[in-house]
């Protein structure tokens, strides 16, 4: 079994490899992979090619540009909430095999913060693997955030994964206007055991020494050298 495991594993992993290098990256892109470390990433979240992924807010396309090819022949990647980035390049042409999820309800800005609710949200998929989504939990509010959280434990199967990353910022600390876009990972590790998950493991992948967690994460001193917690959650077998 071992072996097997193994084996597997290095199949995932020479399939991002290759993914790094495709020319559907931009070079700016590349140059974040040595920061992001996404083949390293991708294996703590679990990955195999032939599972049923959703990433939820993808943004542009970062990630979705080396999760669709590794999943293309035996899997299925999957978007949710703000897919523009990966619309428009599908329009060109491009991430042909991604499926946009159909979503009730979306972003609706939260009266006094720069943060979003997700009033009455459902996503239209099931049967879903591992569910993913780099750097967005700041951006939605507490109830947000409970909503997003929810909505990727319903569409997982048992025993299903769900893999997130945030900037951090110090146990505790209230919301200022240099901290807002850092999460506190203890209180994210609340909140979504909160709706059912378990916490299985964490990753020092992210983890920035030189950050001291004080700064706005967009200031040149930090950007593309935050600290960031790496978690990872699973929905349970039922009993």
């Amino acid at each position: 079994m071992a072996t097997v495991q193994a084996t597997a594993h290095a199949d995932v992993g020479a399939a991002i490899a290759a993914a790094m290098e495709s020319d559907t990256r931009t070079a700016t892109e590349k140059a974040r992979d040595r920061n992001r470390k996404p083949a390293e990433t991708l294996e703590f979240f679990r990955l195999h090619d032939d599972m049923r992924v959703l990433e939820l807010v993808p943004g542009g396309a970062w990630y979705t540009k080396l999760l669709a090819p590794v999943l293309a022949t035996n899997g299925k990647l999957l978007v949710a909430l703000g897919t523009q980035g990966v619309e428009r390049l599908q329009e060109g042409g491009a991430l042909t095999s991604v499926e946009i999820v159909e979503v009730d309800g979306n972003f609706t800005p939260a009266e006094g913060t720069r943060r979003f609710d997700l009033p009455g949200l459902r996503m239209h998929t099931s049967n879903i693997d591992l569910v993913l989504t780099f750097r967005n939990l700041h951006n939605f509010t507490p109830d947000g955030r409970q909503a997003l959280n929810a909505e990727a434990f319903r569409v997982l199967n048992s025993g299903g994964y769900y893999g997130v990353v945030d900037h951090t910022r110090r146990h505790m600390q209230p919301d200022d206007n240099e901290n807002w876009r850092r999460m506190d990972p203890v209180a994210m590790i609340k909140e979504i055991e909160a709706v059912g998950f378990e916490f299985v493991d964490y990753s020092k992948l992210h983890y920035r020494y030189d950050d001291e967690l004080v700064y706005e994460v967009g200031r040149r001193s930090v950007s593309g050298n935050t600290d960031r917690f790496t978690l990872l959650f699973r929905k349970p077998e039922p009993r």
